[in-house]
């Protein structure tokens, strides 16, 4: 028995992109993070490597006791369960 491939639903026509791709484009824009322990991290994304661990400027960290300045962090890319750019994306980078 042969399995059929199942197709990838593009949106309007946009190019197929790896998801480091589309994090570079956000790169230097505010970004949210939500990550496995429930805390929420707010900043500048700063940059990124191929494991998606992410480097963030002038951090707010919100947790369910409150709120705190953390200034510079690096985040584990696996901690992150999702990624907010409120700026949307910008050019694609060459």
């Amino acid at each position: 028995m042969s399995e059929s491939l199942i197709p990838v639903p593009r949106v309007r026509g946009a190019p197929m992109s790896t998801p480091t791709g589309l994090l570079e484009r956000v790169v230097d824009q505010r970004v949210t993070l939500r990550l496995k322990d429930a805390r929420e991290l707010a900043g500048r994304l700063l940059g990124l490597d191929d494991h998606m661990n992410l480097v963030l400027d002038e951090v707010e960290e919100t947790t369910a006791e409150g709120s705190r300045r953390l200034g510079r962090v690096v985040v584990r890319g696996s901690n992150v369960i999702s990624l907010n750019a409120s700026g949307g994306l910008g050019p694609k980078r060459n």
